[in-house]
């Protein structure tokens, strides 16, 4: 039995490839481990807001001696942080915008990744404070960049790769639905992606 968490970051709703895709990774784990709880947290409706200067004194601000507006500035981090802490299996829709992922996924992660809740210096260097989580990155996109000519346009999966490395997580599997957008692939393109899938 796991906790598991499905975040959505596409705009496009049911139509979307990374939503499907990711969909069918929550199924084969709960099929894996039957009495799982699932979880779904969709970033296109329930919005987390860009950073701003409210957010960031907020972040910094001294718990014990709030500025004014603190808690509200600083409800959206704690939420997402809570989610993923009390996770177990992540699983994160991807589509490749414009060579990378989509605003509303990293609107989350800069809520998500707060110093002394997710990361530390306290030691002189980084370390990440998210143990033992699992995440899946369902990843779609119109072109082929896991590979050939346009792999390094891929920004989306080494970004992701850097930044939940950066909190500790770093147990991170991809699953690819790509070429959604090219003739000879787009037919296939989701279906091979959900085929590939292993859990």
């Amino acid at each position: 039995m796991k906790k598991i968490l499905n975040v959505i970051s596409s705009a496009r709703g049911t139509a979307s490839n990374s939503t499907q895709l990711g969909n069918a990774i929550v199924e084969k784990l709960a099929e894996q481990y039957p009495g799982s709880t699932v979880k779904l947290r969709d970033l296109v409706v329930q919005k987390y807001p860009h950073l701003e200067e409210s957010h960031l004194n907020a972040f910094f601000a001294p718990a014990e001696n709030p500025t004014p507006g603190y808690k509200e500035a600083i409800q959206h981090s704690d939420e997402a942080i809570q989610e993923v802490m009390e996770a177990d299996v992540i699983v994160i829709g991807v589509p490749i915008y414009n060579f990378n992922i989509p605003s509303a996924l990293k609107a989350w992660l800069d809520h998500l990744v707060r110093a002394g809740k997710t990361f530390s210096y306290q030691t002189g260097r980084p370390e990440g404070l998210v143990k033992d989580k699992k995440v899946y990155l369902a990843i779609a996109s119109g072109g082929v960049y896991s590979n050939g000519p346009m792999k390094s346009f891929d920004f989306a999966e080494p970004y992701l790769r850097a930044v939940l490395g950066f909190i500790g997580i770093t147990d991170i599997t991809t699953f690819r639905a790509e070429g959604t957008n090219v003739p000879d692939l787009k037919e296939t393109a989701l279906q091979k992606g959900i085929d590939s899938i292993v859990v």
